[in-house]
């Protein structure tokens, strides 16, 4: 509990990490039976991570919760040293290209948000109907993260200036500028529609029952959409922030500004990209190769 307390006072971690801290930490400490310092314990532990879980990033993420908190123990002098020192493994993350959404897909789902605005019946169809178009807009239109998203505050947007402040992953600002007119357009009818609860919450994105919208909105959202268009592709938040980043790849923006909009700490995060845009190479060499011009 003081090891979590320093992570959330202290270091100022969200919530999210805490929590899966507490959970990776629970796992850990029921496993060693709270013999934090057994060594056979804790190898055993380890293979057992690698046995039971086909992710790599799971495995990786439990092994770095618990080495923190070694860490953390040392530091506090409340061991000598981490068994973790004396642990060798080796996992290869293998490479996962992200998943990105098509530009039919995306047709078709902007084609329906529009529909809905403008064939509303009531004040609260529309209501909702903007507030769907302008949470799919702003994920595709900026690259947010879906935490960022729900958690813009009201003086974190300017719809004026058109800017808007993000805090990223280890408390990380970046400002981005909202360059799409469509969006201002739609996040300025949005704000009219909800101005009373969003003053009230001071946060610019509500739900139904006038709170702070849950990242689980966001992703009952794209259900919604998925089922109602009978989607041959599932939508999650985050598959929209790949998409961005390709999209601007493709079109020939420099990734380390791609690195900035996404708010990665570093390009090697970034790279990713290169890989998926794949697509729009084979394009180009095979509508724009110099070789066509002499050969048939």
């Amino acid at each position: 509990n003081d090891y979590l307390n320093e992570c959330k006072y202290r270091k100022r971690l969200n919530y999210n990490t805490i929590r899966a801290y507490t959970i990776d930490l629970m796992q850990f400490a029921r496993y060693v039976d709270y013999d934090l310092l057994n060594l056979e314990k804790v190898k055993e532990f380890v293979y057992e991570l690698n046995k039971k879980y086909t992710k790599y990033r799971t495995i990786k993420r439990k092994i770095a919760s618990i080495k923190a908190f070694y860490m953390y123990l040392e530091d506090e002098e409340l061991i000598e040293f981490s068994p973790f020192q004396r642990v060798k493994f080796k996992s290869k993350e293998p490479k996962e290209l992200p998943k990105i959404v098509s530009n039919e897909i995306l047709h078709k789902v902007f084609d329906y948000l529009f529909e809905m605005i403008e064939n509303s019946n009531n004040e609260y169809q529309k209501r909702k109907a903007i507030q769907d178009a302008a949470v799919v807009e702003m994920l595709l239109s900026m690259g947010l993260r879906v935490s960022e998203l729900c958690n813009i505050q009201l003086n974190d947007i300017n719809l004026k200036e058109r800017t808007l402040k993000i805090q990223g992953k280890g408390l990380k600002e970046r400002i981005l500028y909202i360059g799409n007119e469509s969006l201002i357009d739609l996040l300025n009818m949005y704000y009219e529609f909800n101005m009373e609860v969003i003053n009230e919450q001071n946060y610019f994105f509500v739900n139904k029952f006038g709170k702070r919208m849950t990242e689980q909105s966001v992703r009952i959202i794209l259900n919604s959409l998925e089922k109602k268009l009978k989607l041959s592709s599932h939508l999650t938040p985050h598959m929209f922030r790949h998409t961005f980043a390709t999209m601007l790849l493709d079109n020939g923006v420099d990734i380390r500004y791609i690195q900035k909009f996404l708010g990665h700490s570093s390009i090697a995060i970034t790279q990713i990209y290169t890989h998926v845009s794949y697509a729009k190479q084979k394009e180009i060499l095979s509508s724009k190769n110099p070789l066509n011009e002499f050969v048939k």
